[in-house]
């Protein structure tokens, strides 16, 4: 309430708005992507990658490999349109002046209503349901615990972006180190026998190594979720066109490698059938050594979700408050608190709908409805980058995408080809989240009879 109210009562001297201070540098960005991106992916996934494509060793590696090398040529694409358009909100930003304010709008429409709230209320959930190894909890026990979370991550978030950026940075230290000291206690310790011995594929034809390596991409690219995110602040970055390239490159390479060892682990550890056949691949694998390392594999969990899901609220509000800029939304979401120069009212937006997601239970429909609509959202930004260069050959550009226009091509062919695949292999789902972005039609026709013009300060 104190909050509310000092927004509402403290105005900042006449004729001159409050604006995000930039305060974000180099490490901070490369310790948000990577916070961003590993959430509990890297601790269960792996098992359902082996899986789908006939618990083949190499060609799991080569999936990861893949989902990696997509990742970075998407990231290379966006340090170009982050460097040339340092502003908050990123991804809305491109969509908007390239494919039109309807197209934005709908990008933040469904960001704040699915895809980041549902991703915070998963996380939080995960984190509820992880934390009862320690103290069991009841069901609405567990859905408080999980709101707590939601209020406290809002709470710093409010007062203040160094705040949260601190948060994030030691947060994100220790999963990594959590990360890398478990996959060499696995190579060290661990006893599978015949570890590493190639295991032919169940795959039977080129079809299903196909399809299989389809389905196992999706597990992929779930955890490599989460890089686009910084994109969002890049109106609070010290030196946005110098250092967005660079930590989108150092950032991605990081996290392919972290990943890859990580697999090594648990591969040593239980051999590639035993990752295959496992739904918790790092507690089983750590198990293998002993139960108390178990429980530390639990304890590196924790911190790595509430890691996610801070930087998530950090970054996901920039759009709301860039919606809010440009008229196309709520106008207090564009509302900077005096005193913590932060977006208050839009954090508080996001969190207050995440935990309601959180206590309905309905975060996980929602989410895999609207994957692939998120994916066809980051193509859209990518392919901006074309247009751009287009109509705006004259703008600045500190940094062109390597490799132009093959990269930002490559990145959009293939998120087209896994869009394409979802709608055709699961059309209901498909629907929804096609119906999911509808829905924000009829709000969008509301609020742009008085839209601002892009570019115009608010």
């Amino acid at each position: 309430m104190t909050l509310t109210r000092d927004l509402r009562s403290t105005s900042a001297p006449q004729g001159r708005a409050i604006q995000l201070p930039r305060i974000l540098r180099m490490h901070d960005l490369v310790l948000l992507i990577i916070g961003t991106v590993i959430g509990s992916g890297i601790f269960l996934v792996p098992g359902a990658v082996l899986k789908s494509i006939g618990s083949s060793l190499p060609l799991a590696f080569a999936v990861w490999i893949i989902g990696g090398v997509l990742s970075l040529l998407g990231a290379l694409t966006y340090g170009e349109l982050t460097a040339m358009k340092p502003q908050a909100g990123g991804l809305y930003i491109y969509i908007r002046d390239c494919f039109g304010p309807l197209m934005g709008f709908l990008f933040g429409w469904t960001l704040l209503f699915v895809i980041s709230t549902g991703a915070v209320a998963t996380l939080t959930v995960a984190f509820s349901t992880y934390f009862q190894e320690f103290v069991p909890l009841g069901k609405w026990p567990a859905k408080l615990l999980s709101i707590a979370v939601i209020a406290v991550l809002a709470t710093v978030n409010v007062l203040g972006t160094r705040k949260s950026a601190n948060l994030q940075n030691w947060t994100t230290a220790i999963k990594v180190l959590a990360l890398l000291a478990m996959g060499a206690v696995l190579l060290l310790l661990g006893k599978a026998p015949h570890a590493f011995e190639s295991s032919h594929s169940g795959l039977s034809t080129w079809g299903a190594v196909l399809s299989g390596a389809g389905l196992a991409m999706v597990s992929v690219l779930w955890a490599f979720e989460g890089w686009q995110y910084s994109t969002f602040s890049a109106g609070e970055t010290l030196h946005p066109q110098r250092d967005f390239p660079v930590a989108f490159l150092a950032a991605t390479v990081a996290l392919i490698g972290i990943y890859l060892f990580a697999h090594l682990g648990y591969v040593a550890a239980l051999g590639v059938a035993g990752v295959a056949n496992s739904n918790r691949v790092a507690a089983t694998a750590m198990a293998t050594i002993s139960p108390a390392a178990a429980k530390l594999v639990t304890v590196a969990i924790l911190i790595s979700i509430f890691s996610a899901a801070n930087a998530v609220t950090l970054t996901a509000p920039r759009v709301y408050y860039a919606m809010a800029k440009d008229r196309l939304f709520f106008e207090g979401l564009a509302q900077v608190h005096p005193k913590f120069r932060t977006p208050a009212f839009a954090v508080i937006t996001g969190a207050v709908w995440a935990a309601l997601l959180a206590a309905s239970g309905t975060f996980e429909q929602l989410l895999t409805c609207v994957v692939f609509v998120s994916w066809t959202f980051y193509a859209l930004a990518a392919a901006s980058v074309f247009v751009y260069r287009k109509r705006q050959p004259e703008l600045p550009r500190p940094y062109r995408v390597p490799g132009y226009p093959w990269t930002p091509l490559l990145f959009v062919l293939v998120i087209a080809a896994f869009v394409v695949n979802t709608i055709i292999s699961q059309p209901l789902r498909a629907a929804v989240g096609m119906g999911i972005v509808a829905a924000g039609i009829p709000a969008y026709l509301i609020w742009r009879k008085n839209p601002r013009t892009p570019g115009e300060e608010a």
